[in-house]
């Protein structure tokens, strides 16, 4: 797979043929990812052009040639355009010289050759560059062996690590995020070097980090790249709630597991299940809060009774602190860490039909995510216990669905309104009001009403009696 046709990869698609003809005398080329990419067989529609002079004007030359409706979106803070143009992003720049100083996060940047752009590119595999000038059209540029690299499924940065991580720290957590979505090694001393320069990750900005590790996040296999910022120090710089769930306390010869590997392997097994970015952070944190609840019982033994109720306390601030969406996704998150023990406790026998109501009222649309959840959390290395519970989650979610169909419980809301209430016993919004439609949501709940209007309108009838409301009410 390393010995390509360029030239004949760049023939079939027209978009190329358009660049090179709006590049004339301007040297351009098609770097990094889509050339590291188009190697590795991976499927990509980003392509990052650079050309020795403006990238700006550039990409206004071919948006000219692609003719009417093509638009230009122009970036001139980063001497950047980019184009969006049937299924392709195509961002344009102009070669550069990039420099950090030690204290800032902003760019010193300059104006440079294509071989100024390839040595402040981040990777070997990332370096890769193929021309589309017209004397040497499809010529593929690989002055740090890059090839090599991605033969031996390495990450290693061009110039010395030191240099490069320097430079741009950020370069540090994408390191980690490459190697964790191609399977790569990180070079050992590209490796030893993000250990000794870890601190200097704190000059990035959190939105930055929160950006890279979504990616390993999304990774096929993203335990990976969580042992690579565990073992390189990065996470306890940006993530010391993950990391203090690593290692086992034994007391009186008793032990608990280690939760942050314990947390890994979940994230995998949702992974393996799940695409869904938000599940698997539920995954991430589920046990979070186990470190501030863990106590030690000498019948019991170790104990961390109302870690998920903790956990979902946790989920808001840490959310904010990565710069999360403080919205629905981060509801779900909670709503995940907080109800991820109940399934369990669901799978005995002697279980309510109350109990599966309340879970799926609480739970709502999210019921299958929450078991998805569940089934990952079982890690035990004793297999028929494994098999056990699973046995068991398959029964609680035949259950779920019987009682579902009965009686549409997953995001109800109690057939009598709090209007309707005020309407019918002529008073206005007071406590009694809310008392009794909670009063009806625990009956529906419960299974001593059914969830319809005219049992719950009795009910309402009722209880107004009682709280001498009826001597009000439009039928006294």
């Amino acid at each position: 797979m390393y010995r390509m046709n360029f030239k004949k990869h760049l023939d079939q698609h027209a978009i190329f043929s358009v660049i090179a003809k709006a590049s004339e005398n301007i040297e351009t080329y098609i770097v990094g990812g889509y050339v590291r990419d188009l190697i590795l067989k991976r499927k990509t529609q980003d392509i990052d052009i650079v050309c020795v002079g403006s990238g700006i004007q550039l990409a206004q030359k071919v948006a000219k040639l692609l003719g009417p409706g093509v638009v230009v979106n122009v970036y001139k803070n980063f001497g950047t355009a980019s184009i969006h143009h049937k299924n392709y992003n195509i961002e344009f720049v102009g070669a550069r010289k990039e420099s950090y100083r030690a204290d800032s996060r902003k760019p010193i940047v300059e104006n440079g050759t294509l071989e100024d752009d390839q040595n402040r590119r981040d990777f070997t595999i990332n370096a890769l560059a193929i021309s589309i000038n017209t004397h040497n059209f499809g010529q593929l540029i690989d002055p740090f062996n890059g090839i090599a690299d991605l033969r031996k499924k390495i990450i290693k940065t061009p110039l010395t690590p030191d240099t490069t991580f320097s430079d741009d720290p950020l370069r540090m957590m994408r390191a980690v995020r490459f190697a964790s979505q191609l399977d790569f090694d990180i070079e050992a001393d590209t490796f030893e070097s993000i250990t000794k320069q870890k601190e200097r990750l704190t000059i990035i900005s959190h939105e930055r980090i929160t950006e890279e590790l979504n990616k390993i996040i999304l990774s096929n296999k993203p335990s990976y790249g969580f042992k690579l910022l565990f073992h390189s120090g990065l996470l306890h710089i940006f993530f010391p709630e993950l990391v203090e769930l690593q290692g086992v306390e034994t007391l009186d010869g008793k032990g608990h597991k280690d939760n942050f590997y314990h947390t890994l392997q979940v994230l995998d097994n949702v992974a393996r299940d799940s695409d869904s970015l938000w599940l698997r952070w539920a995954a991430i944190l589920h046990d979070i809060a186990k470190p501030a609840t863990k106590r030690y019982d000498k019948k019991a033994g170790w104990t961390f009774h109302g870690h998920e109720d903790k956990g979902a306390r946790m989920v808001p601030g840490i959310f904010r602190r990565f710069k999360l969406p403080m919205n629905e996704k981060m509801k779900y998150v909670q709503k995940l860490v907080k109800l991820h023990l109940r399934p369990i406790v669901l799978a005995r026998e002697d279980i309510t039909d109350s109990a599966l109501r309340r879970l799926l009222f609480e739970a709502g649309n999210d019921v299958n995510d929450l078991m998805i959840l569940c089934r990952a959390d079982i890690t035990s290395k004793n297999m028929s216990k494994v098999q056990r519970f699973l046995s068991n989650f398959d029964l609680v979610e035949k259950r779920l669905a019987d009682v579902e169909q009965r009686d549409q419980i997953k995001n109800f809301q109690p057939p009598v309104s709090g209007e309707l209430i005020m309407d019918f016993f002529s008073i206005k919004p007071s406590r009694e009001v809310g008392e009794i439609k909670e009063a009806i949501k625990e009956a529906i709940l419960d299974g001593k009403i059914g969830n319809n209007f005219d049992e719950a309108f009795e009910l309402m009838k009722r209880l107004g009696i009682e709280k001498g409301l009826m001597k009000h009410g439009k039928n006294n």
